[in-house]
C-alpha cells in the first residue's frame, strides 16, 4: 500500500465492558500475532461492535486489559488509536448515499493530508502533494479489490448505486488511505451470497498478509483465524430487539465521546 505496513500484535486478558443495559461482552482472552486475521464471532446483540471498538481504542473496557503494539488499554487509549482505523461500522464511518466514490476517496485523501501526515507533507509543492495523493488512494483501491473501471460509472459512481459488497471494499479503501497498522471492520458477512462472503474473506486474509493487523465482525469465521467470541452476560435472559440494534449506536456514542477526549 505505498510503502511496507507493519501489523501489530493485540492481546487481551479477562476484557470485559458493562453498559446500561448489562454486560455487552465479558471474559474476552486472547492472543494475536503482528499481521493476524482476528475474527470477532458471535450473532448480533452480544457486544461484537463494542469489542471491536474497545480493540481500536475507541471505547474503554470496564475490566480486564488489552494490549496493541504495546499500548495498554484502557490507560493508552489514544495511542492505540493513532495506528488503527475503522471500516464499515454503522453509525461511525457510514458511507454519503449522495455522494460519488471519487469524492469519498477525495475527501478522505484531503483529511488524511491535513490531519493525519507530518508537516512535511503540509508544506511540499502542490504538484508533489497530489502526485502522493494518487498513489496513495491507488494502493488503498488496489489493496481492498475496488476496481472503479467496473463500477457503473467509473468514480462518477454515486454510493447509491453501489453493491453491498463494493461499499464495504470503498470502506475499506478509505480507511487503508492512512495506512493503519490495525484495520477494524464491522458486519463482514452481513447480508451477503456465499460467493459474496467468501470473496470478502479472502480479501481480509490478502491485507492481512500484506502486513496489516485485521479485527473482523462476523457471525461466522473462516477457518484459519484467530477466533474470539463475545460472551452476552446481560442481566436479562432474554434477549430483545433493541439489544440487537444497540451495538452500532454504543460504538457511535464511544467514537463521540472519543473524540472529545
Amino acid at each position: 500500500m505505498g510503502g511496507t505496513v507493519t501489523g501489530v500484535g493485540v492481546t487481551a486478558q479477562g476484557l470485559g465492558l458493562e453498559g446500561p443495559r448489562g454486560w455487552a461482552f465479558r471474559g474476552v482472552s486472547f492472543e494475536a500475532e503482528p499481521g493476524s486475521l482476528i475474527t470477532i464471532e458471535g450473532p448480533s446483540g452480544t457486544g461484537r461492535t463494542c469489542l471491536l471498538m474497545a480493540l481500536t481504542g475507541r471505547m474503554k473496557p470496564t475490566e480486564g486489559s488489552a494490549t496493541v503494539d504495546g499500548a495498554t488499554v484502557p490507560k493508552r487509549l489514544a495511542a492505540v488509536r493513532r495506528v488503527s482505523a475503522l471500516a464499515h461500522v454503522p453509525g461511525v464511518t457510514d458511507l454519503d448515499p449522495a455522494l460519488t466514490v471519487a469524492e469519498h476517496l477525495h475527501e478522505r485523501a484531503l483529511l488524511q493530508r491535513r490531519f493525519g501526515d507530518s508537516l512535511r507533507g503540509l508544506v511540499r509543492p502542490r504538484a508533489e502533494r497530489k502526485a502522493a495523493e494518487r498513489l496513495r488512494v491507488d494502493a488503498a483501491l488496489k489493496a481492498a479489490g475496488l476496481d472503479l473501471d467496473s463500477l457503473p460509472k467509473g468514480s462518477r459512481t454515486a454510493v447509491r448505486d453501489l453493491e453491498r459488497s463494493e461499499a464495504l471494499r470503498l470502506s475499506v479503501a478509505l480507511a487503508l488511505i492512512g495506512r493503519p497498522r490495525l484495520l477494524g471492520v464491522d458486519d463482514t458477512d452481513l447480508k451477503l451470497s456465499d460467493a459474496e462472503r467468501a470473496e470478502v474473506w479472502a480479501l481480509l486474509k490478502s491485507i492481512a498478509e500484506a502486513g496489516t493487523t485485521v479485527v473482523a465482525v462476523c457471525s461466522e469465521a473462516p477457518d484459519g483465524t484467530v477466533k474470539v467470541s463475545t460472551q452476552a452476560a446481560t442481566d436479562s435472559a432474554e434477549e430483545t430487539q433493541d439489544d440487537a440494534d444497540s451495538d452500532g449506536k454504543e460504538a457511535a456514542d464511544a467514537l463521540a465521546e472519543a473524540g472529545r477526549a
